[in-house]
């Protein structure tokens, strides 16, 4: 227990001076940089912080519309999203269940994908565990990220809490911030992005590295044109 308790108020110091000093880097990037160092023996990084102010509106609206749509309003998790993708992935897990019998049954028939997961973490919760945490998957580590979103909302401001975000966040291979993936996708600072531009980005940001591979993927154009077009009723803090 004593142990436990310095472990979160190691949390809560590190939270703290993120008010004023802007984090070197994630447990995140450090496990990618890892990653691209041993499978491929060296490490190609983009990151370049800019203040709050450097990122354009388009892309804070846009990341807010498709990541995010409560979170100027909510305390860091949004309990209805969370509820809402717990009954799709409790249906999805059920009908992958019902599709199993009928596989097993026709040996040459292809087995059934596994049933896809849908996250309802808020922009704080993915923050927290990127800077953090590891990415496995126990209620050990899902409680260790609640307690952090609840220290980066208490401890800072929303305004930090997205610029923080915007920073450190994956966009490609070893593409990390919005500044960097400004100049890699468009070759123009994060300050200048379009409202369409921003809406690719955000739209990329699940699967950033496969995105990356797939420029022209018709399911990218058309779902950044749902998000630009929802880009209007999102709140900026």
């Amino acid at each position: 227990l004593i142990a436990l308790l310095g472990l979160q108020l190691y949390f809560a110091a590190r939270v703290a001076a993120m008010a004023v000093v802007a984090p070197q880097s994630t447990s995140f990037q450090r496990s990618e940089a890892w990653r691209l160092a041993t499978e491929k023996g060296s490490v190609r990084w983009r990151q370049q912080w800019v203040g709050y102010r450097q990122i354009s509106d388009n892309l804070k609206r846009a990341v807010i519309a498709s990541e995010d749509d409560g979170f100027t309003n909510h305390d860091g998790v949004d309990w209805d999203a969370l509820e809402k993708a717990w009954e799709k992935n409790a249906k999805a897990e059920q009908k992958a269940a019902n599709q199993r019998p009928a596989a097993k049954a026709a040996p040459g028939k292809p087995a059934p994908k596994p049933p896809k997961v849908v996250g309802g973490s808020t922009i704080t919760q993915q923050l927290a565990k990127n800077l953090f945490l590891s990415g496995e998957r126990t209620l050990l580590r899902k409680g260790q990220e609640f307690v952090l979103t609840l220290m980066l909302e208490h401890l800072l401001s929303k305004q930090r809490i997205l610029e923080i975000y915007l920073n450190s966040v994956e966009w490609g291979e070893g593409v990390f911030g919005a500044e960097a993936a400004a100049q890699h996708y468009f070759r123009k600072p994060a300050s200048q992005l379009s409202a369409y531009e921003a809406a690719r980005l955000a739209v990329m940001l699940p699967r950033p590295r496969y995105y990356e591979k797939l420029p022209n993927s018709g399911y990218l154009a058309s779902r950044a044109e749902v998000i630009a077009g929802r880009m209007g009723g999102a709140q900026l803090p």
